[in-house]
């Protein structure tokens, strides 16, 4: 059994990670501001914690300590997105997708390390939108702009801890059908839904570290 934490585990495909690494046998320490519908999955421990208050998360830190002695996979799955034109869009707004897509990523990960296993698994959720190259989108620009600074994160971590682990990846993810894609594209029908995508991460989380580290991997069927 292996022991995961997972943010923006309340809805989407974070919701659905949690589901489906407990249907395997392991163990999920799950984040989000709103922990009700998590409270009746077995094996997940909700933790109400509102990742763009570093104090929160600091605390959930020391708390957690307490009772877990080591992690095997982070997921760094949780998102803020704002979809508004560049020109419309508050420098506070802008600041409020950095805090949950990078800061709170940086800062989780950096207080989780000293317990997450050497031979453990970062898997860092990002989006095709922060892939240099791919597609974009207006009204976005707070939202991949943040995503494309949690992939090179994701590189430069990587390297840093190349030597003793743990490895450290980014799954750039394309259109699944989620609340938050309806924000970012009202009315698009993706190809994927979050279960079928959560199948995927949860098994890249527990075995991908064996292939790879220091990697951007694309998942994505269309555009966007």
């Amino acid at each position: 059994m292996k022991t995961l934490l997972v943010t923006g585990a309340s809805r989407g495909v974070g919701f659905e990670i949690c589901k489906q690494a407990t249907t395997k046998g392991h163990k999920v320490i799950a984040l989000s501001r709103n922990i009700s519908p998590l409270k009746d999955i077995l094996n997940v421990h909700p933790f109400s914690v509102d990742l763009s208050i570093e104090a929160e998360v600091e605390d959930f830190s020391k708390e957690i300590k307490k009772s877990i002695e080591s992690i095997d996979v982070l997921i760094n799955n949780a998102g803020s997105l704002i979809n508004k034109p560049f020109l419309e869009i508050s420098s506070t707004e802008f600041e409020e997708v950095y805090k949950v897509n990078v800061f709170a990523t940086a800062t989780l990960t950096r207080l989780m390390l000293p317990m997450i296993n050497t031979k453990g698994h970062v898997v860092n959720i990002t989006s095709m939108g922060g892939v240099q190259g791919s597609s974009k989108f207006p009204g976005l620009s707070a939202y991949s702009s943040s995503k494309g600074a949690t992939v090179i994160l994701t590189e430069l971590l990587a390297e840093e801890f190349k030597k003793t682990g743990p490895a450290f990846n980014s799954l750039a993810l394309g259109a699944v059908q989620t609340e938050m894609l309806e924000e970012a594209f009202p009315g698009y029908q993706a190809p994927l839904n979050a279960a079928q995508m959560a199948e995927y991460i949860v098994d890249f989380a527990l075995n991908g570290h064996q292939f790879y580290n220091g990697k951007v991997l694309p998942i994505s069927s269309s555009t966007p």
